[in-house]
């Protein structure tokens, strides 16, 4: 079965979306998956004085029928017509994107940052938003005003895993998108270092170091062999965050995958540290949502 069988591009016309269609389209032959553009105009943050002078039925209708136009323009080369849907909602953007996402049967959303500065610049944003509620998983990339996508002949794949109850899912879809992909994935776990800003440590002799190493490996090799990963996940000293980013660049990774659980507080959906990872890591990150754990 494929990991992803119908993509969802969200676009405003705007050059970092046309930037990453390549990736989009690329990525779509990868999986041999299905691409859906869509735009959403929402009237309540564009023509508050033009509904003052005219009836809002007719005020939908025009701004519509122009999305609808300019949407049809919109990639032709890249989305032909004939291919690819192209869908207009209008309503609040990213509530509309994630309530498309979960009816129309998505299972991949793929968008940019608009932001050189994503912690600064993009929260609260459309982005951000549907970082944080769609149930499908979502790539994203930094910044780009004419992003070039890079070769994904090296396919190298880089999954931060942690012991969570969704560990063992998260392996699992990071595992079988990686296969599908022909990607060699890496799994890594960060174990907190004594000293905050201590050096990073790959390749620990666990039993030397502490009993907190040595019962993380015991719970790694179990998650191993109960989701069939056949690849060690490694294990490496300090901060989650900069592991990641150590080990990223280090394999030259085409992918990271990053989690987010489903409920809130500290181990909720959108933390801190997927805000981090999408600002400083060059890669595309692949952010999975975990809907339930059977």
């Amino acid at each position: 079965m494929k990991p992803f069988e119908n993509i969802l591009f969200p676009v405003d016309f705007s050059p970092p979306c046309a930037a990453i269609a390549p990736y989009v389209k690329r990525a779509a032959e990868m999986f041999g998956a299905k691409v859906t553009l869509a735009h959403v105009f929402d009237l309540g943050s564009s023509v508050g004085l033009e509904l003052y002078v005219r009836p809002l039925p007719e005020v939908l209708a025009d701004h519509h029928t122009a999305a609808r136009n300019q949407l049809s323009s919109f990639l032709v080369q890249e989305f032909p017509l004939a291919e690819h849907s192209r869908i207009v909602l209008s309503g609040e953007v990213a509530t509309r994107l994630i309530e498309l996402a979960r009816t129309g049967g998505f299972d991949l959303i793929i968008m940019p940052t608009h932001a050189g500065h994503f912690r600064s610049t993009l929260l609260g944003s459309t982005t951000a938003k549907v970082l944080n509620g769609a149930d499908c998983p979502v790539l994203t990339t930094q910044h780009a005003e004419m992003m070039v996508p890079r070769s994904l002949q090296h396919r190298e794949w880089v999954c931060g895993i942690d012991l969570s109850p969704c560990s063992e899912w998260m392996l699992r879809f990071a595992s079988n998108a990686a296969d599908a992909a022909g990607a060699t994935l890496t799994a890594i776990h960060a174990v907190p270092a004594r000293e905050a800003n201590g050096p990073i440590q790959f390749d620990l002799d666990e039993e030397a170091y502490s009993s907190v190493a040595l019962a993380a490996r015991l719970e790694l090799d179990k998650l191993q062999k109960v989701s069939g990963f056949r690849t060690q996940v490694r294990m490496a000293l300090g901060p989650v965050k900069e592991v990641l980013l150590e080990v990223a660049r280090r394999r030259d990774a085409d992918v990271l995958v990053i989690g987010r659980g489903s409920g809130d507080g500290p181990s909720g959906r959108l933390r801190d540290l997927a805000y981090g990872m999408v600002r400083d890591c060059g890669s595309p990150k692949l952010r999975p949502t975990v809907k339930s754990i059977r």
